[in-house]
């Protein structure tokens, strides 16, 4: 398929005319307000439920829940595209502070719903499910009547919902500020310059080891002299958090992410079981890595270091063709979808000033649309990226014909579809290499992803636990928290990092995401999950593309463990499904360590 010129910047307008001054959008507003207005005297005329006969009450307020969360994503995806385009758009950002008010009052509202669920006598509930109109919301109804905070009284939830408004969440958003205050100074070919936090954080892939470890040291610098005050805010948002838990009558600080994520516990140790099995290939992928860079260990600042220049500058439209030709080995569906993206204005990929650098995928679920935000320059992590985001794309729109309540996944699965869609482009960058030089790169990139998810993101993970089980008897110093981070990494790196960060704690922001803990282990799980997915389509070839639609599809009303037992026939409290995926990353690592040899 041989084309020029597909279109660079996305078309907005068929979503609500105008953009941020469209009228259409204020109509789309006004129209929220009112579902939520419904709503609330909906959930007043519920109250409780006494008999079998309230079924149609429940069933009104479900599918006006629904309804109202498909509009908040159609206009929370519209402004996050108007401010990703133009960040300094101030219309926009007024529209999103009233958009979250609306957003406020229906959370609100939605724990009541909760609330009275919870409730609702054993018999008479058991009753209600089976009434065939509420067959297909009974997953949900379920989860939230077991999730709802049965413990605390109305007055106590709204208590503590101020209560996160004015202290827990602030702390988050203090901690966020004062990052973005601080600056570093790092001598860069000769000449001193002051670096934002990220800025010197974006260094540690620089082709100078210098720059790297000079930045590194800067930023350990900076974040000792801050030390106390990271530690303060950290103990502050924990405690705040294990006394909230307390209230609610949640033993376990990870009990309530593996709800959110929709998992057994089981399954998560079973994962982690195996990684930490497989860890060899993958400290001598580090050993390997480091050896060719001239030492005998990997050192933390070297990690990112490119090991190989990709020379090759690929066009978009190249770009475009390539990932085409070789998504329709996979099946028409997803080589059909991402034709209709590139030709119909979802992409806004051109490279120009003034825009964010954060790539995105924003689904539309009302008009059955994505929009997704990249700034494409014509390299390989590009051309990976543009991919990735094309996978969440695939994924809205696997699930266009699911009702507005059971679109929801939950984020273990979020990463699913955008990472098979760069397993596809990897193996494909590899068949077409001509050189060893740009093999070893491609190869290299791969396994830097599976260290982040096998290593890196397992001492978050183990870390967060330590530090929890610690800061129930009481706060935790800043020396001690260095400590647990150092004997985090050492343990998940299995020895084979060198000089890490042992601050680590305080410029990884999810540590400070106040809306859950644990903000770490789904990534892993989505990494390692889809891996076994491609290896099963790769089985299987395009005959598997409707099974991997169905399982989309299914995403956001099963738990985990079932949704995999019926789409793959898999179990994955069991160690034999996770070793699947673990295979093809070994196989990566043996490539290389073959290529490198000399």
């Amino acid at each position: 398929m041989e084309r020029a010129n597909y279109p660079k910047v996305w078309y907005l307008d068929n979503l609500f005319q105008g953009e941020g001054k469209s009228s259409q959008f204020s109509d789309h507003i006004n129209r929220l307000e009112d579902l939520v207005h419904n709503l609330e005297k909906c959930v007043i005329s519920l109250t409780t439920l006494l008999d079998t006969n309230e079924g149609i009450k429940v069933l009104q307020v479900v599918e006006i829940i629904g309804n109202i969360r498909l509009n908040l994503s159609q206009a929370n995806s519209f402004i996050t595209c108007l401010l990703a385009q133009n960040p300094k758009d101030q219309e926009a950002a007024i529209l999103r502070g009233k958009v979250a008010q609306i957003d406020s009052r229906f959370e609100n509202e939605l724990s009541k719903v909760k609330k009275i669920l919870s409730n609702t006598k054993e018999d008479i509930w058991g009753k209600l499910l089976e009434n065939k109109a509420l067959q297909n919301y009974k997953f949900i109804l379920n989860e939230w009547r077991e999730n709802a905070d049965g413990n605390l009284s109305e007055e106590e939830l709204n208590l503590i919902s101020d209560l996160m408004v004015d202290g827990y969440h602030t702390w988050g958003d203090f901690y966020n500020e004062l990052v973005s205050s601080l600056s570093v100074n790092i001598k860069i070919n000769g000449k001193q310059e002051n670096l934002s936090v990220g800025q010197a954080i974006n260094l540690r892939s620089h082709p100078k080891e210098q720059v790297r470890k000079e930045a590194h040291y800067a930023l350990e610098s900076i974040w000792k002299e801050k030390e106390e005050l990271f530690a303060k805010i950290i103990n502050h948002i924990a405690g705040f958090r294990l006394k909230v838990n307390n209230k609610r009558g949640i033993q376990s600080v990870i009990e309530d992410p593996l709800k959110k994520n929709r998992m057994k516990e089981e399954t998560l140790h079973t994962m982690w079981s195996v990684i930490s099995k497989y860890k060899q290939p993958f400290s001598d992928y580090l050993e390997r890595k480091a050896e060719t860079l001239g030492d005998s260990h990997m050192k933390a600042y070297n990690f990112w270091a490119p090991i190989t220049k990709s020379k090759q500058k690929i066009k978009y439209d190249e770009a475009v063709t390539f990932i085409t030709e070789h998504f329709i080995q996979f099946g028409s569906e997803l080589e059909g979808f991402v034709s209709h993206a590139f030709n119909n204005g979802w992409i806004e990929a051109e490279d120009r000033p003034n825009k964010s650098p954060i790539p995105f995928c924003a689904g539309f679920p009302i008009t059955g649309e994505s929009r997704i935000f990249v700034t494409f320059t014509g390299t390989f992590l590009n051309v990976l990226t543009l991919v990735h985001e094309l996978g969440h794309a695939f994924h809205n729109h696997a699930m266009k014909s699911v009702s507005g309540l059971n679109k929801r996944y939950p984020l273990s699965i979020a990463e699913t579809a955008s990472t098979f869609a760069e397993m596809i482009i990897f193996d494909a960058s590899m068949e077409k290499a001509s050189t060893k030089e740009e093999k070893i790169f491609i190869l290299d990139e791969k396994l830097k992803r599976s260290v982040m998810n096998f290593m890196n993101i397992h001492s978050r993970f183990l870390f967060e636990q330590r530090f929890y089980e610690e800061r129930m008897d009481g706060v935790v110093s800043a020396e001690r928290l260095n400590q647990l981070m150092e004997e985090s990494i050492n343990d998940a790196y299995d020895g084979s990092l060198e000089q890490p960060s042992i601050y680590s704690w305080v410029w990884t922001p999810h540590y400070y995401i106040t809306q859950s803990p644990f903000y770490n282990f789904p990534y892993t799980f989505g990494y390692l999950f889809a891996l076994g997915i491609y290896a099963k389509a790769k089985e299987k070839g395009k005959e598997f593309e409707e099974d991997y639609l169905n399982l989309l599809r299914d995403s956001g009303s099963m738990t985990v463990e079932d949704l995999v037992m019926k789409h793959l026939d898999e179990d994955i409290t069991s160690e034999e499904f996770w070793e699947k995926g673990m295979e093809l990353c070994v196989q990566d690592v043996k490539e290389f360590i073959k290529l490198t040899e000399s």
